[in-house]
């Protein structure tokens, strides 16, 4: 089965573009895809514990339950290290299954076989 990547650039500031997002990750992990979030911008603070929180509508899940069925499907974060660097971001706040991996990291990853991509 293809690889899933879901891109995020958006952060908070858009809740309901993050949490279609992470539906899309979800969706993808618990079909049995591989799939990583790689964050960028102001998504990477996303991969901060305790910062995924929150309803963005009404009958939207919670984006707690999203991250957690996420990592519980073995969906994996690749957090832009440039963006998470230039926000001064403590690495030791990193949720489970996340990990600094920039560009190169990502299209090692995805390798010959390639990837259905999302962006968002």
């Amino acid at each position: 089965m293809a690889k899933a990547v879901v891109s995020l650039t958006t952060g908070l500031e858009d809740p309901e573009k993050v949490t279609v997002a992470m539906l899309m990750a979800v969706g993808a992990a618990e079909t049995g895809r591989e799939t990583v979030v790689f964050a960028a911008k102001e998504a990477v603070r996303l991969a901060l514990e305790g910062t995924a929180v929150g309803t963005a509508c009404a009958g939207c899940p919670p984006l707690p339950s999203l991250m957690d069925r996420f990592l519980a499907a073995g969906g994996r974060w690749f957090v832009c290290p440039v963006c998470f660097e230039a926000k001064q971001l403590d690495a030791g706040r990193l949720v489970k299954g996340a990990e600094l991996a920039g560009t190169v990291p990502l299209w090692t990853w995805i390798g010959d076989e390639g990837a259905t991509t999302f962006s968002y």
